[in-house]
């Protein structure tokens, strides 16, 4: 068996796939397997990732119909033969020594699970070093629910750099925990969030290293430029899930306040995915659209109850309008900055 079950989850990855392989291919540390999941890429990718396999038996193929980054991450998971599992996006790529460097904290510190920092790259090729979730050091159960599960919960809003995202790949996990609690992934957008709030509220001990480790290429397709004209179905069912999540674990006591702050967080991206360029509805429909989101009885109430602080100038800017309920200065505003 393997110390490290490596999973790439790939759809339309055939331009940037290679250097997410050789990447791991160029691992100081030889002891791990490669789990391509193939969802249903209607590119060359899956041929490049039998390319691979017929290269080096480490690299495992799995090829399946269409089903979105959750459904292909779950079938690594179910197939990972790994102590441990480390995830990476197929549009990114991971220094030499990350697997060496995060299992060697990991049983030093006789930890179950490892995180690091990890470099963004900007297209254009401009880098900055963010942090990890938690300093460099060695975590117990309560401080990794204070500084990892309590903030994935309710501290949803301030600036960039300020709020836990998600990010899944900055760690190295237990397939214990994994298998033994059932852990999945579960729709196509904030999935990661919802794991890794499960997946720390199982955990025991957690180490950190402060260098960075992977390298998280920026997608500058968004929610901020590209409709979704389902996000508010993702996000009712996102938040149904998170509630089931606090439920479970009893962590409505750590935050009661906690849907407000994610209402809040969900309602100013719906915004800005409803008034994105690639929305064909009239500007009209648009804001009546952003109106009657902000009637919907959780929605309403975060808006009633909790006054967002903190964030950056622009969120500000239309957290303040949309408590003011000025929705036609909220639609000039939008129509303004899209023509610019």
């Amino acid at each position: 068996m393997p110390k490290i079950s490596i999973i790439v989850p790939i759809y339309k990855a055939e331009a940037v796939l290679a250097k997410c392989v050789d990447s791991v291919l160029a691992q100081t540390c030889s002891d791990w397997e490669l789990l391509l999941i193939d969802d249903g890429s209607p590119d060359g990718s899956g041929a490049l990732c039998d390319d691979y396999a017929g290269q080096d038996d480490r690299v495992r193929v799995f090829h399946k119909s269409n089903g979105g980054v959750s459904s292909a991450r779950n079938l690594g998971m179910a197939e990972a033969g790994g102590d441990h599992i480390l995830f990476i996006d197929a549009d990114d790529w991971v220094e030499p020594t990350a697997c060496q460097t995060l299992l060697e904290a990991l049983e030093g510190a006789g930890a179950d699970s490892a995180g690091c920092a990890h470099w963004n790259i900007q297209p254009d090729g401009e880098k900055w070093a963010e942090p990890g979730a938690l300093p460099a050091g060695v975590y117990g159960a309560g401080a990794i629910r204070t500084g990892i599960v309590d903030r994935l919960l309710g501290q949803r809003l301030g600036k960039p750099g300020e709020v836990l995202n998600g990010f899944i790949w900055r760690f190295l996990f237990s397939r214990q925990i994994i298998a033994g609690h059932g852990l999945r992934f579960s729709g196509a957008y904030l999935e990661d969030e919802l794991f890794l709030m499960e997946y720390f509220c199982l955990a025991q001990r957690l180490v950190m290293v402060d260098k960075p480790l992977y390298y998280y290429l920026q997608n500058p397709a968004s929610v901020t430029r590209n409709y979704l004209p389902d996000y508010m179905d993702t996000f009712r069912r996102f938040l149904a899930a998170k509630e089931a999540v606090v439920a479970r674990y009893g962590l409505e006591e750590d935050d009661p306040q906690w849907r407000w702050s994610t209402c809040w967080a969900g309602l100013l991206i719906a915004i800005g995915n409803e008034f994105a360029p690639g929305n064909p509805a009239p500007l009209g429909e648009k804001r009546r659209r952003v109106e009657g989101f902000t009637l919907e009885p959780g929605m309403a109430e975060a808006i009633r109850a909790l006054e967002p602080r903190g964030m950056g100038r622009n969120k500000q800017l239309v957290a303040g309008l949309v408590r003011r309920r000025w929705f036609g200065l909220l639609a000039l505003m939008y129509a303004v900055k899209n023509r610019r």
